[in-house]
């Protein structure tokens, strides 16, 4: 997980101090066990990744994750 202004990885250990969030919680939204975070952990996590919180929070651009809104305004104007 590399933070834009930080010039190094952040490890679950080390986001999870940087964010004040439990390291368990880390750990387990990167592996995917948890799916979903307390809003105060979410925020924590994104302040402490230098992110807006919005993203997070907004819903995929296609029901394909595997697609995107860009490739299917390719896909309609050729």
């Amino acid at each position: 997980m590399a933070h834009p202004g930080r010039g190094e990885p952040y490890s679950v250990r080390s986001l999870a101090e940087a964010s004040g969030v439990g390291q368990g919680v880390v750990e387990k939204l990167l592996t995917g066990r948890q799916r979903t975070a307390d809003v105060d952990d979410a925020i924590a996590i994104a302040e402490a990744l230098g992110v807006a919180i919005n993203p997070l929070f907004a819903p995929p651009s296609s029901p394909n994750p595997k697609r995107t809104s860009l490739k299917s305004n390719r896909s309609l104007k050729e």
